[in-house]
Order: C-alpha cells, then sequence, then structure tokens
C-alpha cells in the first residue's frame, strides 16, 4: 500500500486513510482522476474505521445525507465485483423499535420523511416485529418501523477494498507519513508538508477524522468536532442463535443490538458521555482504546439484557471502548472551506462514518471533477461554521449534547440546551421581561414565542400543537391585522465599500444593485452553474457602499464569499453583525404607530416600498427600510446598539395605544410560509436555481457586465426546467407539517416538503415543496394542476399547490 518514493506533486492529496478518505480517492479513479496521493499518518483503518459497529442505516435527518447512505449502499453492493475483495455486507434489515406512544408517532414521522428520499420504511405491529426478531421481550413494544435494505459489513474491509480498486487505477497510498501542515497561498492550498518531503498540488481532502479539528486549525481551516468516550458489548458466542438477524435500535433504550459471529454485539448512544483528548488527540498512535468503564455503562446494558432477554445468560467477551468525533449540531462537514475552495474537508461523522463514507467519497469526487456539487448538503457545509464553535469549552459541552440526544426522540422545534447565553441581542433584557421564549441559533438567544403573564416560559414538545402554538398564533394575527414588533438583531449585517464596491456586488448578484443611494434590493447570489449560493438584501448606503443584510446561519459563508471574490479590485467586507440592533415593527397599523415618533414623511409616496433612510426616531437616529419578510406593511429599523434599549422603550410605550405585539421567530416563520417568502438552506440551495425556484423576479436579465451564473439561467430560460418550488395548503386543518414529507400528485411521489409551518391566516398547515414533472420543459400550469397529497405521519392528506403565494398574491399589502 505504499511506494518507496514520495512524489513531490500530484494533482490531489488526500489526508487520511480511513473510510472517508479512502472512498474519495477510489471514486476519484473511478472517475479518471489517477493523480491523487492518499497520506495516512498510521496505517490504513486506523483512527476510528477500524473499530466502526459497520451498521448501515438509512434514517438520516436530511433528504441530502439520506442520499449519501443510497451512494453507499451502492458501493457495498458492487465493490467485490470491481475489485475482487468482499466488503462483508450483508442486507439485513434494522427495526427501529417503538415502547412508547410518543416513540411511535416518531416513527410514523420518520417514515414519512425517508419515504420523501426514495427509501424503503415499512410500519410494522408488534406481532411483525417479532416475526422479524423473535429474541425480542414483547412487554411495552408498540411497533417498530423496519427498513428491510438496510444492512451491515466491514469497514476495515470496505476500506481495504476500496484501496485495491483505487490503487490498480493509480492511486497511490503512503501510510506512516504524517502531514505536518498545509501551505495557503492567495486562497488557495497549494502543497502539502509532510515528514518526508512537499507535495505541490491542485486540491486537498482534509479526510483525518477526529484529528480534523486540530489539523485543520494548523493552516487556519475551522472545523468544530471534538472526540468522546463511545461503547459497544460484544457477548461470547450463544448457542442456536440465528445468523443475520435485523439490527434492532431501541432509542428508548438508547442502544442498539445486532448479531456477530454467533455472538451479539450491544452498542450505545447514551446519555452521559465525556471528552477525549480535546486539547488534541495524540497523532502517534492510531488504534486508540480507552478503558472500560462499566460504572457508566452497565445501566444502559441492563436495559437490553431487559429488552432482549438472552444477554442475560451471555458471558461478554469484549468491552469496547474508544474516540468518535462528534460535532456541535451533529451534521458532520463535507464540501470545500470557506475561504480555500480547493480545500474539502470530510470530517465529523458522527459514528456514522462508516456508512457515510463511500457515499460521501462518491459526492466529494463528483464535486471535484466537475466542479460542482452532486447534491444539496447545506447542512454539512464547512462554511456554516461560527467562530465559537471551535472553542474548546464550548465542545466539550455542545458535542456531548450532541451524543446525548442521539436516541432521544427527534421534536419539531427542539432546542438545544448546553453551551448557551453566549450571543445576545442589545435588547435581550427587553425582550426577556415582555415574556420572550428563547431559542438558539449559532449562539444567539432568540425570541422564539413570547409567554403571557402566567404561562411557563418552556416547551412542552410534541408532534402535534405545542404549548406555544396559541401563543405564536396570537402574535401572528397581530401582525396580520395590527402591528407585531420582532427582535431581529441576530440578522447578519455586512457593509461593502470601497471604490469598487458597485463593481463587486453587480459581478455577484444576479438582480441590478447599481440603483440610486437609500434604494434596497432584493437579490440571489448564484455560482457558475445557477445554483442559489445566497439570498440576501442589499442596500446602497452611499455611492460606493452597501449594506449586505443576511440570515444568521449564513452570514459567515456570505461574508467568505464576498472575501473570495474581491480578488484584486479596492473593496472591503466587514462584519457589523453586533454594532446594530434590529427591529422589524410590522403590520398594517405600522406606520400608524411609527409616524408619531418621527419627523419623517413615511407615507406610501414620499417612503415608497424598497426605500432606506436614516430618520430621527425617539432621541436618536435609526436606519428604517421599508420593506417585508411577512407580506405586510413595515419597517426594518436598524439601531446602533447603544441606544437599541432607548428606541425599544419608545415603540412600547408608542404601541400601548396601538396593540403593539412583541413576536418571536415561531410566528416569523408562519407569516412568511403563508407568504412563501423562501429561506436559503431549506427551501432553496446551491442546487436550486432561481428560475426553479420562482425566483425569476429578482433577475436583471440583461443588466451591463451580466453576473455570476447567467448562460445557465438563459439556457432554463429557453428550454423550460423540471422541477420547480410549489406552495402547498392542507384541506385539513388539522394536520401539522414540518419539513420531508413525500408529496403525491395523481397518486405518484413527485416530490418532497421542503419547510412548513401552520397558517392561522389560511387556516391550515402551509408548505413550500419540490415538484419534480416528468420532463423538461413542463408548463407551469402542469405543476399547479392534478391532485395533491401530503403524507402525513403515515396517511396522506389532500392539499391545494398553487406557484403564486397563496397570501397576498400580488403584494398589495406591503406597499399600502
Amino acid at each position: 500500500m505504499r511506494t518507496r518514493e514520495l512524489p513531490d506533486r500530484a494533482q490531489i492529496v488526500i489526508v487520511g486513510g480511513g473510510v472517508v478518505g479512502i472512498g474519495t480517492a477510489y471514486h476519484l479513479a473511478r472517475r479518471g482522476w489517477t493523480d491523487v496521493v492518499v497520506v495516512e499518518q498510521n496505517t490504513l483503518t486506523s483512527g476510528t474505521t477500524w473499530h466502526a459497529a459497520g451498521l448501515v442505516t438509512q434514517a438520516r435527518g436530511t433528504d441530502g445525507t439520506r442520499r449519501i447512505v443510497q451512494r453507499s449502499l451502492d458501493v457495498f453492493r458492487h465493490l467485490e465485483e470491481d475489485t475482487g475483495f468482499s466488503t462483508g455486507f450483508v442486507e439485513t434489515g434494522t427495526l427501529n423499535l417503538a415502547t412508547s406512544r410518543d416513540r411511535w408517532e416518531e416513527l410514523k414521522h420518520q417514515a414519512t420523511s425517508v419515504r420523501s428520499s426514495g427509501v424503503r420504511a415499512d410500519l410494522l405491529g408488534v406481532a411483525e416485529t417479532l416475526e422479524l426478531y423473535p429474541l425480542l421481550n414483547p412487554e411495552g413494544i408498540v411497533g417498530s418501523l423496519y427498513f428491510p435494505e438496510d444492512g451491515r459489513g466491514s469497514a476495515t474491509d470496505t476500506t481495504m477494498s476500496m484501496a485495491r480498486g483505487a490503487t490498480r487505477r493509480g492511486v497511490q497510498i503512503f501510510e506512516n507519513t504524517s502531514v505536518t501542515d498545509v501551505v495557503v497561498q492567495h486562497g488557495r492550498a497549494t502543497q502539502v508538508e509532510t515528514d518526508r518531503g512537499t507535495i505541490q498540488c491542485e486540491y486537498v481532502v482534509n479526510a483525518t477524522g477526529m484529528w480534523g479539528r486540530q489539523f485543520g486549525a494548523k493552516h487556519g481551516i475551522e472545523v468544530p468536532l471534538q472526540a468522546l468516550a463511545h461503547f459497544y458489548v460484544v457477548t461470547e458466542a450463544i448457542d442456536g442463535l440465528p445468523r443475520n438477524l435485523p439490527t434492532v435500535k431501541s432509542g428508548d433504550d438508547y442502544s442498539y443490538v445486532k448479531d456477530e459471529a454467533g455472538a451479539l454485539m450491544v452498542g450505545f448512544f447514551e446519555p452521559g458521555s465525556y471528552p477525549f483528548a480535546s486539547g488534541g488527540v495524540p497523532t502517534e498512535q492510531g488504534f486508540i482504546q480507552l478503558p472500560e468503564d462499566w460504572d457508566h455503562l452497565g445501566p444502559f446494558y441492563e436495559k437490553m439484557m431487559a429488552r432482549i432477554p438472552v444477554l442475560e445468560d451471555a458471558a461478554i467477551k469484549l468491552h469496547f471502548c474508544g474516540p468518535e468525533s462528534f460535532t456541535p449540531d451533529g451534521q458532520y462537514h463535507l464540501g470545500p472551506a470557506p475561504l480555500v475552495p480547493n480545500y474539502f474537508v470530510a470530517a465529523g461523522f458522527n459514528s456514522v462514518g462508516f456508512l457515510s463514507g463511500p457515499g460521501a467519497g462518491s459526492v466529494l469526487a463528483d464535486w471535484i471533477v466537475d466542479g460542482r456539487p452532486p447534491l444539496d448538503l447545506a447542512e454539512a457545509d464547512p462554511a456554516r461554521v461560527h467562530r465559537h464553535e471551535i472553542n474548546r469549552r464550548f465542545l466539550e459541552k455542545r458535542v456531548v449534547e450532541s451524543l446525548d440526544l442521539s436516541y432521544e426522540i427527534h421534536w419539531p422545534f427542539q432546542q438545544r440546551e448546553s453551551a448557551r447565553g453566549l450571543r445576545r441581542s442589545p435588547l435581550y433584557a427587553e425582550t426577556k421581561a415582555a415574556g420572550a421564549v428563547f431559542g438558539e441559533l449559532v449562539g444567539w438567544e432568540r425570541p422564539n414565542w413570547y409567554a403571557p403573564e402566567g404561562v411557563a416560559r418552556t416547551y412542552d414538545y410534541s408532534f402535534g400543537r405545542q404549548n406555544w402554538f396559541e401563543h405564536s398564533a396570537r402574535e401572528h394575527r397581530a401582525v396580520r391585522e395590527g402591528v407585531g414588533m420582532f427582535d431581529t438583531s441576530s440578522f447578519g449585517k455586512l457593509l461593502v465599500q470601497g471604490r469598487d464596491a458597485l463593481v463587486l456586488m453587480q459581478q455577484l448578484s444576479a438582480n441590478n444593485v447599481d440603483v440610486p443611494v437609500g434604494q434596497i434590493v432584493y437579490t440571489q447570489w448564484l455560482n457558475e452553474h445557477g445554483g442559489i449560493e445566497a439570498d440576501v438584501t442589499i442596500t446602497r448606503t452611499e455611492e460606493n457602499a452597501f449594506l449586505v443584510l443576511s440570515g444568521p446561519w449564513t452570514v459567515e459563508r456570505d461574508h467568505a464569499r464576498i472575501r473570495r471574490h474581491i480578488r484584486d479590485l479596492n473593496a472591503t467586507v466587514t462584519d457589523i453583525t453586533g454594532s446594530l440592533a434590529m427591529l422589524a415593527v410590522m403590520g398594517p397599523d405600522s406606520r400608524r404607530l411609527l409616524q408619531p415618533l418621527t419627523d419623517a414623511d413615511l407615507s406610501a409616496e414620499a417612503f415608497p416600498f424598497g426605500q432606506s433612510q436614516t430618520i430621527d426616531l425617539g432621541f436618536g437616529f435609526v436606519r428604517a427600510t421599508h420593506i417585508t419578510y411577512v407580506g405586510e406593511l413595515g419597517w426594518e429599523l436598524l439601531i446602533p446598539s447603544d441606544i437599541a434599549a432607548h428606541v425599544h422603550e419608545v415603540l412600547v410605550e408608542a404601541g400601548s395605544e396601538h396593540g403593539l405585539v412583541h413576536a418571536g421567530y415561531h410566528a416569523l416563520n408562519s407569516l412568511r410560509t403563508e407568504k412563501a417568502y423562501r429561506s436559503w438552506g431549506h427551501d432553496i440551495g446551491y442546487t436550486d436555481t432561481p428560475i426553479q425556484a420562482g425566483l425569476g423576479f429578482a433577475v436583471a436579465w440583461d443588466k451591463p457586465g451580466g453576473f455570476i451564473g447567467r448562460d445557465e439561467l438563459l439556457r432554463q430560460k429557453e428550454h423550460g426546467v423540471d422541477r420547480r418550488l410549489v406552495q402547498f395548503l392542507l384541506d385539513d386543518p388539522e394536520p401539522m407539517l414540518y419539513h420531508d414529507e413525500s408529496i403525491y400528485r395523481d397518486g405518484r411521489r413527485v416530490g418532497r416538503v421542503a419547510s412548513a409551518m401552520y397558517g392561522h391566516t389560511l387556516g391550515g398547515a402551509v408548505a413550500l415543496g419540490w415538484v419534480t414533472a416528468p420532463e423538461v420543459g413542463q408548463p407551469r400550469g402542469w405543476f399547479e394542476s392534478g391532485t395533491y397529497e401530503i403524507e402525513v405521519a403515515g396517511r396522506r392528506v389532500s392539499a391545494t399547490a398553487s406557484l403564486r403565494p397563496m397570501y397576498d398574491p400580488k403584494s398589495e399589502r406591503p406597499k399600502s
């Protein structure tokens, strides 16, 4: 597996010889890119691959991560035909048990979600469950969700088989070779430095597993992950044990069980794990094993003995504890580093590296060769990282919670509880006093809903209407019928200025931002293939200055995109998010509330929609922008942080005469969904174009100089598309929608829900979902015609479809 001499150049250098790194090399070679070098500091499969349990389960949380497992399955099934080496894969299926009514409800929703990605999933009763796995104690079992196409394999065998397939095609693999650094110059990785020499290269892949954070830190790449103690137990052989039983996953017992060579393996995703080597994982040892910890593990193993009684009399052969890397949000990192586009990260796989590795390698290979991602994986984008997420203390707390929650019920709107209170709006105290119940997003404490006096400020989770439903409905209606106020200070604010600021903004933006000073423009930033990389508003504040408003989750990737495109232009970008508070005052009574508080004329004639001005308010000055994200008349107020509390006080005092209501992000989401306003990372992403997404109105087709992605959009404009983003309203007002539910047209599955919320004005659950037609160029009318149904927890519910917003389709209310 090792040549005698390290080459001085290679097209691609992959750092890490686990299943992900070798999977990337294998698929690159299959695509014809064979000038590839893999460098491993120890030996292949050392790190975490060697002790992987070998489960292959498709019950992942997003469409993109499910499709990666489907790619892995294709490798497991066909790799031996290519290499002659077995992967050990056996299709056994997986049984996810429900031992409570809440868990059963979760499994019904999970079945709906995974089917939207083409995954076969069957809900089974107790008798059917026991027929498939007769060793179970039926006491307490409500049912199960069965994945018949799941299986298990050998991580080591699979990795070595892919290594054989890669080297036979010309890939070079070097073991016992340490990479000391990666040289990054002018925004590109140019060479890899090792203890055996330097390799010049065009691409670098960081597939270093649990070393990913400390390796990336050497050259300024932020990869937030932390190794935790992770356990499984293997019994001695059990007489009469059937072979190739389905894998059993019992979330309420925090455990999984599979048969292995006549014995049983019991693995755990239990609460209370702990960090390993948070100051840095040792590099000199590859096959790391941690001490046994029966005091911690014993109670969980006892629960599984009750679930599978044959374990009670089975001797234990192995109690294994090994480190496994987890990330703060529970999603791995897969894609280019935000400021170094030829440096790809593939790390932080949260103990699903084996089942994801071959598929992730396939995706990376396609991404590198084709210059575009084959799947929308916004949730795995390394550019989502915020600075605080690589803080050691933050990681130690948050990643433990990631593992703690792995086998818990995944509730809608569930809030993280660890490492809270980091980023607070200048109006945190004021909103808290008003009854805010805070959620967290990238460290920000944000008012999700407001609890009236006497109502507990907590979440009572369920898959139906949660305890905040009616309170958020009140906020929603206040904005639709009167006036509401949102603290949106967490939204990103990027100041772009300089002699070439306009040139920069025009290159990036599909819309025309060469507008008069004091005007705001809604636009997308596209990639070369027409995909949406950002969804922002841009205000021209001066002749050579622009203010870009971005989402809290996307501001870091948008900031990086601007920096990458500055190149030799005379322009700068500064993140000024923390220097400005932001209040959105929205609703038909917003003008009546605001007008007496300022000398500025807020009439529609003097202050039309899309205009932005600095106005006096109270005793200070703010930037007021006549814009909306809720579909109503309103103004966004950008306020210097030092006077934010004063402005809030003035608004609240004046608002008492107008019925002003504090409103939270749940209401903001329900309002924007009724109006069919898009959200990047949910409804739209970098594989979706403005034409597909219904955003062609924001494209300036003939602006001077064009824009990135214009050629692909013109091609789509000429030939049409075969998929569109459609708004849906359930005809039955009772069911709730969340995301990933399957969409059926005339009885055939044609798409999935991207995001959803209850529409309190429209009177039912509202969704934005992607629908695919049989052929390119399908007329727009096809997407709205036919009989639509959306699957809700196993039941199909009829729905009305529309390409125009169902609420205020002509957008007259915001301009009134």
